[in-house]
C-alpha cells in the first residue's frame, strides 16, 4: 500500500472516531463557563498573594464558588495567609499519593484551596506528564466553580509561563515601583512574543492615589503599543494600607478583618469588575484548564 493510501486510511479512521464521540451540543443548558485567572507578577513583593486571597474572599462574599490553586510550587503562601495547616498538598498529587479532591482544603466563606508545598524543589519545573495530570485532574472534578484563581510564583520561570498560558485570563499585579513596572512589562513581553498571548488585565497594588495607578497603566500601555501587539485592560487599583501587615500577622485576609476599610472596598470593586467581565468561552488555541467544558460551551455558540 502506498503512503498516500496509508494517510487516507488514517484520516478515515480518525473521522470515524470523531463521529462516534458524543456531540458537544448535548451539554446541560445550566452549565456555565468557569473563569480561570492566572494572577501573576514580574517580581516578588508586589502583594500578589494578598490580592489573590482578598479577591477570592470578595468573590465568595458575592455568592461565587471560588477555587484557589497555589501554583508557587516551591514556596507556598496561600495556606499561610488563611491560617490553614493542610495535611496534604500538590506535592502529594504530583507524587501520585493523593488526588486533587483529597488535598483540597476549605477556606473562609466556602473558598476551596489546592495548597502547594514549601521548601521542596522537585516540582518547581513541571514536566509534560505532570502538566497533563493536573489538567485532567481539574477537568474530572465535579465542583462547579465560578472562578479559579491561580496564584503563580513571581518571575518568568517555566511554571509561570505554563500557568499563564493554561489560564483563560492573565491578571498582572504590579506596584508603582519602577522595577515592578519594568518586570511586569518584561513578563507580558515574554508571554506575547514567545507564547502568543495577546490579552492582559492589570491591577496596580499599593498605591497612594488613583492617579498614581493610572500613570502606571499609561506607561505600560504606551510602551506596549510601541513594541508589542497586545491589549491591556485596566481592572483597578488597591490602596496601600498598614492594616495589611496586621492581617498577615493574624493570618486572616484584610477583607475579613477590616470589612469597612478602603482597601476592602477596593477588593469588592475589583471582584465586581471580574463578575462584569464578558466570559471568554473559546479556547485560546492551546490546552487550558477546564478545556473540555470550554469545548462543550463553544459547541453551543
Amino acid at each position: 500500500m502506498t503512503n498516500t493510501s496509508h494517510t487516507a486510511a488514517d484520516q478515515a479512521k480518525t473521522l470515524r472516531e470523531l463521529n462516534s464521540l458524543p456531540s458537544v451540543t448535548t451539554s446541560s443548558p445550566e452549565e456555565h463557563a468557569t473563569s480561570v485567572y492566572a494572577i501573576t507578577s514580574g517580581k516578588g513583593g508586589v502583594g500578589k498573594t494578598a490580592v489573590v486571597a482578598n479577591l477570592a474572599y470578595s468573590l465568595a462574599k458575592m455568592g461565587k464558588n471560588v477555587l484557589i490553586l497555589d501554583a508557587d510550587l516551591g514556596l507556598a503562601n496561600i495556606d499561610v495567609v488563611f491560617g490553614l495547616s493542610p495535611a496534604f498538598n500538590l506535592n502529594h498529587f504530583f507524587n501520585g499519593e493523593q488526588d486533587l479532591q483529597s488535598i483540597m482544603v476549605n477556606g473562609p466563606l466556602g473558598i476551596k484551596i489546592l495548597p502547594a508545598g514549601s521548601g521542596v524543589q522537585n516540582f518547581t519545573r513541571l514536566d509534560s506528564d505532570q502538566k497533563m495530570r493536573l489538567l485532567d485532574g481539574l477537568d474530572s472534578m465535579h465542583n462547579d466553580f465560578d472562578f479559579v484563581l491561580i496564584d503563580t510564583e513571581a518571575g518568568i520561570s517555566e511554571n509561570v509561563t505554563y500557568f499563564n498560558t493554561a489560564a483563560q485570563e492573565i491578571l498582572v499585579v504590579t506596584t508603582p515601583d519602577p522595577t515592578a513596572i519594568t518586570d511586569a512589562y518584561a513578563l507580558m513581553k515574554l508571554l506575547s512574543t514567545q507564547y502568543h498571548e495577546k490579552r492582559f488585565n492589570l491591577v496596580v497594588n499599593q498605591i497612594q492615589n488613583e492617579e498614581e495607578a493610572l500613570d502606571v497603566y499609561r506607561k505600560l500601555t504606551m510602551v506596549s503599543n510601541r513594541y508589542l501587539d497586545i491589549s491591556i485592560d485596566y481592572l483597578g487599583s488597591i490602596p496601600e494600607d498598614r492594616q495589611m501587615i496586621e492581617s498577615i500577622r493574624k493570618q486572616r485576609v484584610i477583607s475579613e478583618l477590616f470589612p469597612a476599610s478602603k482597601i476592602t472596598q477596593a477588593f469588592q470593586k475589583l471582584a465586581s469588575q471580574l463578575c462584569a467581565e464578558p466570559s471568554h468561552t473559546e479556547p485560546k488555541g492551546n490546552i487550558q484548564f477546564f478545556w473540555k467544558k470550554l469545548l462543550n460551551l463553544g459547541g453551543r455558540r
